[in-house]
């Protein structure tokens, strides 16, 4: 008993370490943005007042209105529960959309099947289903029945997203700005101008050239930097409040909060659009949620970061309330309230600060571009993982860049904080209310729970964000046009993509060949059939793709074994290894011809070619050796996808594996490879110095029927003569007799954008010796 008692303690211990060091290392990834914003916060509230004598009880309520602001939206909403709404341990707006898709079918993805809804993590919150009588049933049947609903809904998710992306924009330019600002304290503002923007520029420069060595190489200097920033902050608060005013804990009452928009009237309500910035950053830690887990974030928020400022607030409000005359705006500024003695020190920690919370903010936009783009919402990038441990480490060279240019393009232009402050704004705002509305679907469909707590919670946080939303609406001309503009542009190019997408596999669909007028070819399907393995690339999860006849009408010869692949990305964030293959024949057996629909997670990671190569074969073998099929299958045999089988990638392959070195010629001899006549395998090594081909044998087994066998080491001959993808290159026209839109749409926008992404073979990382594209026009 004792024994059992001190291994369950060490457990408990071990679980709670792992949790803590989560915790710490949140501090770094999560909590960067919000951390730095008392840099600008009072200085984008009091803009206006320059010149002016500001009144005790205006800053007692800004700080009220920044208190209970800070309470209610991070604390309340994403803490207590909105970090609940997790799809399967990943956050966002769009791990919230795939939720939804999840639980009613309004997914607009194509190729979407039935034995998708079968994996393990597409459906794993334990709610169950929604009685019939409910609102929630009644609710989900209407979101099913109506298209228009379902283009709202993407809509929605797009627009969140487009923000998200804008905040990349602005952020990384707010926060170094405002940090590079405390130079104005020590130098004259004719000499200063010509400082901050070009510090601001190459401090930014030097971010995202910094990019491509990937956050785990830094990651271990964010958290201690963090740290240090909060203590600092903490502490010179804690100085302030007890030095210039022991009494400012009396404007936590939210008494001053009404008091101040009451009074201000329409001076209060502008000043909202400063307010809110005390909140960037808290969609961070819904949206990094992937990367940790609900109670590390929570702990972290609730024991650091939510008292260090807090405490930073009040003592800037001290300092202010016993400092009436402002004369400059850089008086309402952090630096100002820093003892003098420590400003460089809290100037080199703030500028480090900021460069942390940018950090996270162009983190998190990667890897909301690369889920947009897996779920057909984004033209294809190239994405390269930066950690072998982390798989939400991630690069974007084509994004970064641009990122980088839209990022000093806006400090130059705007100069100050005032108008970057009023841009970020409105940018956050905007995604912290299609949270609030995606939320509400949520607690109905997903959580099943009362129509009148979705309602609650809409009328709460929906009221206070669309408060604060109009506020920064009003400052459109301002700086608050530039999230508009970067949404409207990012925005058109989602949306006409995944239109442009949507539409290309319908014509497929259309345009499929009957698996009749295959068999009626017979089993050479009419052409001469060559050693070698032809994989060809479609989005069809049924039906012969028009790529395959092109091929038999034109060409005269294929390869011996046929597969067609279809990789495609389902709305969960990760499909176990064990699931990702779901293997079928086509036709009859002695066809070779086999469809292979490959699933991935919006989160997952593409193997490269040859351990990808190796994985399909090895399912192959395993879906011939299951015998899904007779041996004497016959030409009326068609395919459905009921007769396609899940196969694992890991275990239970019936082909032996083995290294080819040039080194060391293979021996065939079958003792030398196992020592029993089970079928086993044997794995490459993980960490190769360099790519070595492996070669695949079928030992003898009497266990096995004589026509798998044949079909197996046909298989393998196949695969050593090498293997070939065959990819359809579209190019796609308008019909005549369109509209100018859809003209203007499909034959500018969408090929503009095709023409200028990554080809299908760069994002599947095909081998360009290997690969060969086929040209095809598609009229829509």
């Amino acid at each position: 008993m004792d024994l059992e008692g001190g291994t369950h303690r060490n457990s408990k211990i071990e679980s709670w370490k792992t949790v803590l060091t989560l915790a710490y290392q949140s501090l770094g990834v999560v909590y960067g943005d919000l951390s730095t914003s008392p840099l600008y916060v009072f200085r984008s509230t009091f803009s206006d007042e320059v010149g002016d004598a500001v009144s005790v009880d205006k800053i007692y309520g800004v700080l009220s209105l920044v208190f209970w602001t800070f309470t209610l939206v991070p604390l309340v909403k994403y803490v207590f529960i909105v970090l609940k709404a997790d799809d399967n341990g990943e956050g966002g707006t769009f791990a919230l959309y795939s939720l939804l898709c999840r639980h009613a079918r309004v997914s607009s993805l194509p190729n979407v099947q039935l034995a998708d809804e079968e994996l393990t993590e597409y459906k794993k919150d334990g709610y169950g289903v929604a009685p019939e009588s409910s609102f929630a049933s009644r609710l989900k049947s209407t979101l099913e029945k109506h298209k228009v609903l379902q283009r709202i809904l993407l809509v929605l998710a797009l627009i969140g997203t487009c923000m998200v992306i804008g905040d990349g924009v602005l952020t990384p330019a707010l926060s170094v700005f405002s940090a590079v600002s405390g130079f104005e304290l020590s130098m004259s503002r004719e000499h200063h101008r010509y400082v901050e923007v070009p510090a601001a520029c190459i401090i930014l420069i030097g971010l995202f050239a910094l990019q491509h060595y990937g956050t785990h190489r830094v990651g271990f200097l964010f958290a201690p930097i963090v740290i240090m920033w909060l203590f600092c902050i903490s502490t010179i608060g804690i100085y302030n409040i007890f030095h210039w005013n022991p009494h400012v804990y009396k404007a936590l009452s939210p008494n001053y909060a009404f008091q101040f928009l009451r009074n201000s009237q329409k001076g209060g309500w502008m000043a909202l659009g400063g307010i809110l910035l005390c909140i960037t950053g808290s969609e961070a830690m819904f949206a990094d949620l992937g990367h940790f887990s609900q109670l590390s974030i929570k702990i972290a928020f609730t024991s650091i970061v939510y008292p260090s400022l807090i405490l930073a607030y009040m003592g800037q409000a001290a300092y202010l309330s016993r400092n009436h005359e402002v004369r400059q705006q850089y008086h309402f500024g952090f630096y100002v309230s820093v003892p003098e003695k420590l400003r460089w020190p809290v100037l080199a920690i703030a500028i480090l600060a900021a460069v942390v919370g940018s950090q996270a903010i162009i983190t998190g936009t990667f890897s909301i571009i690369k889920q947009c783009s897996a779920l057909s919402c984004f033209p294809r990038v190239k994405v390269v993982h930066t950690s072998s441990k982390i798989h939400g480490q991630i690069y974007i060279p084509e994004i970064n860049w641009l990122l980088m240019l839209l990022c000093l393009a806006v400090t130059i232009g705007f100069r100050d904080t005032k108008r970057l402050g009023n841009a970020s704004g409105l940018a956050v705002i905007t995604v912290m209310l299609v949270t609030t509305c995606l939320m509400s679907l949520v607690i109905v469909l997903c959580w099943h729970q009362n129509v009148l707590l979705a309602l609650g919670f809409v009328f709460v946080f929906g009221t206070i964000e669309a408060l604060f939303f109009s506020a920064s609406l009003v400052k459109f001309l301002e700086g608050a046009w530039v999230p508009i503009a970067l949404a409207f542009v990012f925005m058109t190019v989602m949306y006409v993509w995944h239109y442009g997408t949507l539409k290309k596999y319908e014509f497929d669909v259309q345009n499929k060949v009957s698996i009749n007028w295959l068999v009626g070819l017979g089993p050479s399907i009419g052409i001469v059939r060559v050693r070698g393995v032809g994989l060809i690339h479609t989005e069809l999860v049924s039906g012969i793709p028009a790529i395959f006849s092109h091929f038999v009408t034109n060409l005269p010869a294929f390869h011996q074994v046929v597969v067609f692949l279809c990789i495609k990305h389902v709305p969960v964030p990760h499909v176990r290894p064990e699931e990702r293959f779901l293997v079928g024949r086509v036709g009859p057996r002695d066809f070779r011809l086999y469809r292979c629909i490959v699933r991935y997670g919006y989160r997952d990671v593409h193997k490269d070619d040859m351990e990808f190569e190796n994985d399909l074969i090895c399912s192959l073998a395993e879906f011939i050796k299951t015998g899904s099929t007779t041996p004497n299958s016959t030409n009326e045999e068609t395919e459905s996808d009921d007769k396609m089988s899940v196969v694992g990638t890991c275990s239970g392959h019936t082909m032996m594996m083995k290294e080819d070195n040039s080194d060391n010629p293979v021996d065939n001899n079958a003792d030398d490879l196992a020592g029993t006549s089970e079928l086993k395998e044997i794995k490459s090594p993980v960490i190769q110095p360099k790519r070595k081909r492996v070669r695949f044998f079928v030992p003898e087994s009497p266990k096995m029927d004589r026509g798998i066998m044949d079909e197996l080491e046909e298989i393998m001959e196949a695969r050593e003569a090498g293997v070939a993808y065959i990819i359809g290159q579209s190019h796609m026209r308008a019909k005549a007799g369109s509209s100018v839109m859809k003209k203007f749409g499909i034959n500018v926008v969408y090929e503009f954008l095709r023409r200028n992404s990554r080809s299908s073979s760069l994002v599947l990382s095909v081998p360009h010796q290997s690969s060969l594209e086929v040209g095809m026009m598609y009229q829509i």
